[in-house]
C-alpha cells in the first residue's frame, strides 16, 4: 500500500507520540508499505513554524529531511496535475493544505494516514 502522511501524522511519528493509533503505527511500520510525505506538508510545517505556532528541535529545512530519512519516508513533490484536481473537490474542508493532500491522494492512488474527521469524508482511502 502507498501511504501519504497527513502533516500531524508526520509530526507525531517524529515524536513517537501516543496520538498515533495502533492501526496507524502498524501501517507505518509495515515494510511492504511505501510511506510518503508531501511537499505540501513541508510547506505547512514551514508556515506554522515561522508563525510561531509550531516548535521544532531544528529549523524546518533541517528537521524535515532529517526525520524523513530517519523514518524512511519518501518525498512527494506537488505536480501541476495534483493542483488541477482541486476544482473537482467538494467544499467539505476549507484547509488549503489538507485539500491539496486530498488531491495528491486521488491523483497518486494513495491512502492518507490521518485522524482528521473532515478528510475522511472525501472519496479517498484513509486509515487510522
Amino acid at each position: 500500500m502507498k501511504l501519504l502522511l497527513d502533516t500531524c501524522t508526520f509530526l507525531w511519528v517524529t515524536k513517537g507520540s501516543e496520538e498515533l493509533s495502533p492501526k496507524a503505527i502498524d501501517a507505518f511500520a509495515d515494510p511492504k508499505n511505501e510511506v510518503c510525505l508531501s511537499a505540501i506538508s513541508a510547506w505547512e510545517i514551514n508556515v506554522k513554524y515561522h508563525l510561531g505556532k509550531l516548535s521544532l528541535p531544528l529549523s524546518p529545512d533541517k528537521f524535515i529531511p532529517k526525520e524523513r530519512k530517519r523514518h524512511l519516508i519518501t518525498p512527494l513533490d506537488l505536480s501541476e496535475q495534483d493542483t488541477l484536481h482541486l476544482y473537482k473537490l467538494p467544499a467539505i474542508h476549507k484547509d488549503p493544505f489538507d485539500r491539496m493532500l486530498i488531491c495528491q491522494a486521488i491523483e497518486h492512488s494513495l491512502t492518507i494516514l490521518t485522524p482528521d474527521p473532515l478528510i475522511i469524508q472525501y472519496p479517498i482511502r484513509t486509515l487510522w
